[in-house]
């Protein structure tokens, strides 16, 4: 960070959506989606549509995706005592333990035993021959240490008896459609319990035409977890500690982000998950070099004031008011034009959060995408 501001509130980054303009369902077509473009270093808004990406991109430029796959991560069941509790697995930690919120009228006890529901309605085409359970190993901060019970593995629970953890604003029980379209269609590594959603407008067609363009397409990984919905709770912006998210940041990324820049394209991150992998990078980096090869965990928080060493555009939902990620790319492309375009996505009915449209936003200083 890099000439931050002495204070900040969040409630600087509020604004007043509608509740109909929360898309609870996605598009008939991944790239029917709208794009409102937003040019950092001017302000200036333009009105696309999402396939019109493809015209914002140039040869020579880094495409950088996140392969996260999500996880049908959300059991629902009950207390050996009869209570209901709703189990949302927030990371697997081997074959047969997991980290989890757990949600009941009273927290189940160390030591107690977590049954769970197979709900033949949902996706499946196969039931456990045995009863699925957890055991409750103890406590981790806000997070239970939950066991697989018999010989049944983390991964098989999830798959016979997991529903798809779609967002608290889409408040409707998943459905089938949700299963894919959850789903990016590059999704590649399990471990999310969040899509990210800026890769939900791309599909294989589209990336095809990328690819023709001469841009180039990469991957990193960043498992999604819960905590990305979890509201600031705190007034001055730099006072939040933000969630750890585990990443993957191969060295062969690292040197097409080198070659990508020596030779003047830009590096353009779908997602702000694909932001924060890319910047956690080059703060991890060896001296000489502007990124390098990281996996591990990242904490990273961005918010107006922080110096981006990486991105030079990206590619992006509309967020949650008071959000970490509003305020990342209000990082990205200066707060008054943010929140202006906000207020015109509004005016102009733009559906907002995870199955909604999307941004493409350059950063204040980066080069013309018509050059």
């Amino acid at each position: 960070m890099t000439g931050l501001p002495i204070t900040m509130k969040v409630s600087d980054f509020d604004y007043q959506l509608p509740d109909a303009l929360i898309a609870r369902y996605p598009t008939a077509e991944r790239t029917s989606s709208r794009l409102l473009c937003l040019n950092g270093s001017s302000g200036v808004l333009e009105h696309c549509q999402f396939a019109d990406l493809i015209e914002k991109l140039c040869p020579g430029d880094l495409l950088v995706l996140n392969d996260t796959r999500v996880l049908p991560a959300r059991l629902l069941g009950k207390k050996e005592t009869g209570g209901r509790i709703e189990i949302m697995v927030e990371r697997v930690l081997s074959a047969t333990e997991v980290l989890a919120h757990v949600r009941a009228s009273k927290s189940p006890k160390p030591g107690s035993r977590l049954l769970v529901e197979q709900d033949d309605s949902v996706h499946r085409n196969q039931r456990a021959s045995q009863e699925l359970s957890f055991n409750v190993l103890g406590r981790k901060g806000e997070l239970f240490h939950l066991e697989v019970s018999g010989d049944t593995t983390a991964l098989e629970v999830m798959s016979i008896a997991g529903h798809m953890p779609l967002p608290p604003y889409i408040d409707r029980p998943d459905e089938d459609a949700d299963q894919e379209r959850y789903q990016t269609v590059y999704s590649k590594k399990l471990g999310a319990v969040a899509a990210p959603t800026a890769g939900l407008h791309f599909d294989d067609a589209l990336l095809e035409q990328i690819k023709a363009k001469g841009v180039q397409c990469h991957f990193v990984t960043l498992h999604v977890g819960a905590g990305t919905f979890q509201p600031v709770r705190v007034e001055d912006v730099k006072d939040h500690h933000m969630h750890s998210e585990t990443i993957d940041v191969s060295a062969d990324l690292c040197q097409k982000v080198e070659q990508t820049k020596a030779a003047g394209g830009r590096v353009i991150a779908v997602g702000t998950t694909s932001v924060r992998c890319l910047e956690t990078a080059a703060l991890k980096s060896e001296p000489g070099k502007l990124l390098s090869p990281y996996q591990g965990e990242t904490d990273i928080f961005i918010y107006p004031g922080y110096t981006f060493q990486v991105v030079d555009a990206m590619v992006t939902n509309f967020h949650l008011p008071k959000s970490t990620l509003l305020m990342l790319i209000s990082a990205f492309a200066g707060k008054g034009n943010v929140m202006r375009a906000y207020a015109e996505a509004i005016n102009s009915e733009y559906r907002f959060f995870s199955y909604g449209d999307a941004m493409f936003i350059t950063g204040e200083g980066s080069l013309d995408p018509s050059r």
